[in-house]
């Protein structure tokens, strides 16, 4: 089992063909949207796929995001969803809007700093609406995006 004093990250991404890019830009600490190659659709799309649900293109590209959005919701668990995340409680999971493409809405976690436990950001800091900015950690060689608060 996983050590939550060390370890920032338990649940680790399963990267499919697909989905790779996503990852392989969060290495280099950029957050990228899969889009529409069509100029005459041009949508973001997330979660990756091979075809565009809009135009069903099949030609896509990767587009570099500001990494800028906002809490579209959240949730704190009780208790923890997970046994191996009992001594990260009180911690939270959040739904980011993309300030670029609003309809792109990502899960991750707020946190102080990058590499900041999961549990550092006091719940009443919490609110709809709260501007975030990406940032990504490293754990067990996977390059996490997570969010910290704009005006912390």
């Amino acid at each position: 089992m996983a050590d939550p004093t060390t370890d920032h990250h338990l649940l680790a991404p399963v990267p499919d063909d697909d989905g790779a890019p996503f990852w392989e830009y969060a290495a280099r600490g950029e957050l990228r949207v899969q889009t529409c190659a069509d100029p005459a659709c041009a949508r973001p799309r997330f979660p990756p796929r091979p075809c565009c649900p809009h135009c069903r293109s099949f030609d896509s590209e990767w587009r570099r995001t500001s990494g800028r959005g906002r809490i579209w919701s959240y949730v704190i668990p009780h208790p923890p969803l997970l046994p191996a995340y009992a001594a990260l409680a009180p911690y939270n999971a959040i739904v980011v809007e993309l300030a670029e493409a609003p309809r792109i809405r990502l899960v991750g976690n707020l946190v102080a700093a990058a590499d900041a436990p999961l549990n550092s950001v006091p719940r009443e800091r919490l609110r709809i609406g709260a501007k975030v900015q990406a940032v990504f950690t490293e754990v067990d060689g996977v390059h996490l995006p997570r969010w910290v608060l704009e005006r912390p």
